[in-house]
């Protein structure tokens, strides 16, 4: 145990830094180019994962060695490793158990029975590997489920002032306008991530309704099967800020 003790403790601090390097590079080249999503998440970031979570065993290891044994460790180094290892396996576990909690969809809308559809990002969605076409009911039961609360927006404002007050809102959520048609009712935009770099999809449609105007929003992303309750989320947050409004 003796000599088991610092030899851990070295281990793992240099899993700790693979397992860290790992997860650095993979959004970086995602970004760049050099791997897709799939590498990206499903094989560097998973063995980074695994080199953290080893890293973390060897570490707690090395420190119940040396106690028993009393042999001499490098304290700051394997203290180091602990904490880095702690922190990325419990980020990436975190995120892992977000994906398994949520269904696997990237596309939501206020309205799964007819979804406001792409017109000037259509030719960007057909070229992403999520595509252009909304599935219908193998994804609306599963939204329903998850997020019951996402539905249409009813505003006692005319649709020229809802649309104007959409369009200020996408514009200040940072958003890239695509399309902003007053007379169609319809908003097109893309919002990037900010670690990946990868795009989100948006359009707004909104017409007359009932002496007012209705408000419907999709949120799709380009790839991916689990958008991890991004596109919700970001459904929710644009509907706070027209509420605050209208």
């Amino acid at each position: 145990m003796g000599r088991l003790a610092p030899l851990f403790g070295n281990i793992g601090f240099w899993l700790a830094i693979l397992g860290a390097l790992g997860i650095v590079l993979s959004p970086i080249g995602y970004r760049l180019g050099l791997w897709d999503a799939g590498f990206a998440l499903r094989k560097l970031l998973a063995m980074a994962t695994i080199a953290a979570v080893v890293a973390l065993v060897l570490c707690v290891l090395a420190f119940i060695f040396s106690k028993m044994s009393g042999a001499t460790l490098n304290t700051g180094r394997v203290l180091v490793g602990f904490t880095l290892s702690a922190l990325l396996a419990g980020y990436v576990l975190l995120q892992l158990n977000n994906v398994q909690s949520l269904p696997y969809i990237h596309d939501i809308t206020t309205d799964t029975a007819n979804p406001p559809t792409f017109v000037a990002l259509a030719d960007a969605r057909k070229a992403a590997p999520n595509g252009l076409e909304y599935k219908g009911a193998e994804i609306a039961e599963k939204q329903k489920q998850a997020y019951p609360d996402i539905t249409p927006l009813i505003s006692t404002l005319p649709p020229n002032e809802l649309f104007a007050k959409a369009e200020a809102a996408a514009r200040a959520s940072g958003w890239e306008i695509a399309a902003a048609d007053a007379s169609q009712g319809r908003i097109e935009a893309t919002q990037t991530t900010l670690l990946y770099g990868f795009k989100d999809d948006v359009v707004i449609r909104i017409v007359a309704k009932d002496g007012g105007s209705q408000l419907d929003m999709r949120s799709m992303s380009r790839v991916g099967q689990s958008d991890v309750g991004v596109n919700a989320k970001r459904i929710r947050e644009f509907m706070v800020l027209i509420r605050k409004n209208r």
